[in-house]
């Protein structure tokens, strides 16, 4: 079953954005995944669980939940977390489809 990891994104650094956006895509493809959206928003319809605010996403495809666990937790993607705290806040969390 595919697994969609969305990340909800508020930028704070372009500069560290674009170093980490240059690296990110090595590591999911590492985990059988696949960047298949980027975006930035352009509105917000209803926020009825008050999510604070976001100005881009992110949509992940994995083969698999374990893939993309693997993936969140593994050497390569860790080593980028300096960099993604610097760039951006991030919510990231996955959905079987």
């Amino acid at each position: 079953m595919t697994v969609k990891v969305i990340g909800l994104i508020k930028l704070t650094d372009h500069s560290a954005f674009e170093q980490y956006r240059s690296q990110v895509g090595k590591t999911v493809e590492h985990y059988k995944g696949s960047i298949e959206y980027r975006g930035m928003l352009t509105e917000t319809f209803w926020n009825e669980l008050g999510c604070d605010a976001f100005s881009a996403f992110v949509e992940l495809h994995f083969p698999s939940k374990e893939d993309a666990h693997a993936w969140a937790h593994s050497t390569e993607y860790q080593s980028l977390l300096k960099t993604r705290s610097q760039a951006m806040k991030l919510t990231l969390f996955g959905v079987e489809s």
